[in-house]
């Protein structure tokens, strides 16, 4: 069987498909750059598959220090987590607000700006990125409350109460099997993206499958 046709037996099997779409829900932290990456991706398989991202959030900083008691992080790492929670306080006050379907464009545009733009220390992206998204200024306040952190905990325990604890993020379901990954650098563009989702798709609809990794000794790249 060619490997493109197992995207399409993936959308005869997944509860996820909806119409001719699979969708393909989406776990991330906007401080991740391997996650920004990954999602970049999926938007490249959107125009090439019949694949829809199911955006969803998750927190490096409830996992890392929480869920694993801060255990083997540096000190460097630790103060970065401990001020992780702010982006994605926000994303979860947008998705209260508007509907979790904002979660996408309001991703793009914080990403952009702490990815692309390495605008990390700057306090407006939070600001322009929900103008950007065309929602309203003041769920910046979210960035300081512990409002909705259940929210967030919720959506966090979905996908990692099935994948593990040793994983962090990107994590994407397909066809009911939730995957740490795909780990990459850059981004494939055009078919090579929907070739690599044929890949994905052919291995998580693989019963047993569990690991296939190598070691990471490039940095991120968001070009």
């Amino acid at each position: 069987m060619p490997l493109a046709d197992w995207t399409v037996r993936i959308m005869t099997i997944t509860e996820e498909t909806r119409g001719d779409e699979v969708q393909v829900p989406f776990w991330f932290d906007p401080l991740c750059p391997w996650a920004w990456i990954t999602s970049r991706w999926l938007l490249e398989v959107e125009q090439v598959r019949p694949v829809r991202a199911d955006w969803r959030i998750m927190s490096l900083a409830y996992l890392n220090l929480d869920q694993r008691g801060g255990k083997g992080i540096s000190e460097d790492y630790r103060e970065l987590m401990n001020t992780a929670w702010g982006s994605v306080r926000v994303c979860a006050a947008a998705a209260e607000h508007a509907g979790r379907p904002v979660l996408g464009p309001l991703y793009t545009a914080i990403g952009t700006r702490l990815h692309n733009q390495r605008r990390r220390e700057d306090p407006t992206v939070i600001t322009e990125a929900l103008a950007e998204a065309g929602l309203p200024a003041s769920l910046a306040a979210a960035a300081s409350s512990t409002e909705f952190d259940q929210r967030i905990k919720d959506s966090h325990h979905e996908a990692f109460d099935e994948v593990g604890l040793d994983v962090g993020t990107p994590v994407l379901r397909i066809a009911g099997t939730t995957l740490f990954g795909p780990v990459i650098t850059p981004a494939p563009r055009g078919e090579a993206a929907g070739q690599l989702w044929d890949g994905l798709a052919l291995v998580a609809a693989t019963d047993g499958f569990f690991e296939l990794k190598r070691s990471r000794n490039v940095k991120p790249s968001f070009d």
